[in-house]
Parts: structure tokens; C-alpha cells; sequence
């Protein structure tokens, strides 16, 4: 192990990184906060304020990814379809099996531009969770409380009001609504044998109805659906923390490019034309387990700085006064303040720790472990 491998992996590297991260967050959710009265005079100026604001918080986490880690993401894609790639709205689907996976989904929309105004469909609760849930509420995120009746009505809204969106967006969709697990696929594939439809050996059943409404609610507004298959290089399962101890992965994604109104607009056709895509993902994941590759060319886009920029900046400017703060505790002499310091560090710790927890697969929801869930299609 090199030093800089060596100094990467130490635990005050990591509380250094957390410490920016959560202080820097917190200070974007309150200018995100204080943007509320420039909705009144001008929605989409404070909508091109929070995208900038947005892109600060979630550009630190792909600048671990990218810069710290030194992860690689290798695009495998069609040339005709690559230069549209960040110049027009997309919905793009995803495969759900990794730790990181939408850390990766991340990394593709910063390497296209787009990082700052990309959106998911996530779970209510999220919307309460500071940094990344006040974030995606001023982001316009769709928030769903997985109950079809209310989802329906809730993801409807929420995409037509994106009509006007003054930058072009990526709509980030996770059709499996869980992530893979042995048991949420055995499930998954007794609910497909019930149906008669073909089993799936790398994903879950897709969940149509979600995919159907969003593709209804963005007709006009996305051009295309981008078809993303994730997979990584000699078996590796990646994590979070894997990350933060400065661990390299490979990561390689395959995309298609799939025009909106190739799509079927009828709810059913629909359905069945997204079961299809998902037969057709599993024989890439299978393609990329005999080869390790998938196929087609790869049209890998470079690195940008900015994340890492963002990162430094952030750094320079929260480190200095904790340096002068700490000399100051250090040098008051005063055990009480030594003894408070130290606790709150800890705490800090502990609390970083939980949020990697979170992305932990054996952490992973049980939404989709029971029969009746996936029945919900």
C-alpha cells in the first residue's frame, strides 16, 4: 500500500470529507432557503439558482467518486446518439444491484453536464432528511409515498410542472422501485412465473405503471429514454466506504438511446414493451459476464474539473477556521471544552456512519420482499 493509498484509508481523512460535506450542506439548504422570495418575482431564476446550489452539494460526492477513489466509468454507446447526450431532457432507466449505483447514475450526468438539474423519484421521507433531501425539494424532486392511488396523482403533477424547466434535465429511474437482493428476486421472478412472463436472471420485475405514467407526464418534454445497463469490472461489489478508503473500482455502462415516441402511449402496450426492455437488459448483464464487456463502441466522455474545484473550494473555506478553532481548544487548556469537542466529533462520527450505512445493501428496503408488493405492477 502506497502512502497516499495509506493516508486515504485513515479515519480522520474520512471525518475531514464528512465535516465539509455536512457543514457545506447545511450552508447551501440555508441559501436554498433564503431563494423562496426570488420564486415570487422569478421562477426560473431561482430555479437556475438552486440547480447551481444543488450541483455544489452533489458534485462533492462525485468528486470522492472520481477524483478521490480514482473509480473509472468506461460509456459503452452508440456514436450517432452521443452528442446529444446532455443536450436534450431524458428519462433514464437503471439498473438497481450496486451500493453506488446511482452515485454512478451521478457520474454520467456530470460528465454531461446536467448533474445540477438532474431528478429521481424518491421515497416522501427523504424530503425531511437535510442536505440531500432539502436539496432535491428545491430541485423539484418527485417524492412518492409508494401508494399507487396517491403516486399516481403526486408523479403526474409533480413532471407536468417541469414543462417549462429553463435547463435540460435527466429523470433518473429506478422501474425495479428496489434494490436487487437473492430474496427480493426469488420473489420477484414467483410473481413473473404467476404472470407468465420470462424470468429475468439479473433484475427484478420492472414496475410498469411508474414508468408509464412518467413517460405520459413527459411527452413533449423528453426527447428520448436512456436505456442504462451498470455492471463492474472482475465481479467487484463497490461501497461507499470502499470509496472513502480511496478503494479504485471500474465501473462500465451501457447505454441506449430509445426516441420517446417510439414508446407505446396505451398503458398495457407500454408495459409490455418495458418488460421487453428488461429481457433485453438481462442479456447484456449476460453478454457482460461471458465477455466482460458489453457490446458496441465505447465513446467514453473525460472527466470535468469542476467537481473537483467545487470540492476545493469548499475545503479551503470550512478547514481554515476549524484549524483556528481546534488551536484555540487546544491551546485554552480547558478539559471541559476538550472533553465537549471530542464528544461532538464523535457524534459527528457516528452520524456519517449511519448515512453510509443507508446505502448498504443488507440495509436496503423490504419494499418488494413480499408477493402482494410485487403483485403492484
Amino acid at each position: 500500500m502506497g502512502l497516499l493509498q495509506l493516508l486515504k484509508s485513515q479515519f480522520l481523512c474520512h471525518l475531514i470529507i464528512c465535516y465539509v460535506f455536512l457543514v457545506s450542506g447545511l450552508i447551501i439548504n440555508l441559501l436554498q432557503l433564503c431563494t423562496l422570495p426570488v420564486w415570487l418575482v422569478s421562477k426560473q431564476l431561482a430555479r437556475r439558482i438552486n440547480i447551481r446550489l444543488a450541483y455544489c452539494i452533489s458534485s462533492q460526492m462525485v468528486a470522492i467518486l472520481e477524483w478521490w477513489s480514482g473509480t473509472e466509468c468506461t460509456l459503452y454507446t452508440d456514436p450517432k446518439s452521443y452528442p446529444l447526450y446532455g443536450e436534450e431532457n431524458a428519462i433514464v432507466v437503471l439498473n438497481h444491484a450496486f451500493e453506488i449505483d446511482f452515485l454512478c447514475g451521478w457520474t454520467f450526468c456530470e460528465r454531461f453536464g446536467v448533474l445540477g438539474s438532474s431528478k429521481v423519484l424518491a421515497k416522501k421521507q427523504l424530503a425531511y432528511v437535510p442536505i440531500i433531501g432539502w436539496m432535491w425539494y428545491f430541485l423539484e424532486i418527485v417524492f412518492c409515498k409508494r401508494k399507487w392511488e396517491e403516486d399516481r396523482r403526486t408523479v403526474n403533477e409533480s413532471l407536468e410542472k417541469l414543462r417549462d424547466y429553463p435547463e435540460n434535465f435527466w429523470f433518473l429511474l429506478y422501474c425495479e422501485g428496489t434494490r436487487f437482493t437473492p430474496e427480493k428476486h426469488q420473489v420477484s421472478m414467483q410473481v413473473a412465473e404467476s404472470k407468465g412472463l420470462p424470468k429475468l436472471k439479473y433484475h427484478l420485475l420492472p414496475r410498469t405503471k411508474g414508468f408509464w405514467v412518467t413517460v405520459q407526464s413527459l411527452r413533449g418534454t423528453a426527447a428520448a429514454v436512456y436505456d442504462s445497463t451498470l455492471n463492474f469490472r472482475n465481479n467487484e461489489m463497490p461501497t461507499l466506504l470502499g470509496l472513502l478508503n480511496g478503494k479504485k473500482y471500474h465501473a462500465d455502462l451501457y447505454v441506449r438511446r430509445i426516441p420517446l415516441e417510439l414508446i407505446p402511449e396505451d398503458e398495457k402496450e407500454c408495459a409490455e414493451w418495458l418488460h421487453k426492455l428488461y429481457q433485453e437488459k438481462d442479456s447484456f448483464q449476460e453478454h457482460y459476464a461471458k465477455t466482460g464487456r458489453f457490446p458496441g463502441p465505447i465513446m467514453s466522455p473525460p472527466r470535468r474539473p469542476w467537481s473537483l474545484i467545487n470540492w476545493l473550494f469548499w475545503s479551503c473555506l470550512l478547514l481554515y477556521p476549524l484549524g483556528l478553532l481546534l488551536t484555540q481548544l487546544i491551546s485554552s487548556g480547558s478539559v471541559f471544552t476538550i472533553v465537549a469537542s471530542v464528544a461532538v466529533c464523535s457524534a459527528a462520527s457516528l452520524g456519517v456512519r449511519w448515512m453510509i450505512g443507508q446505502t448498504e445493501i443488507k440495509r436496503a428496503s423490504n419494499y418488494g420482499n413480499k408477493e402482494v408488493s410485487l403483485n403492484n405492477n
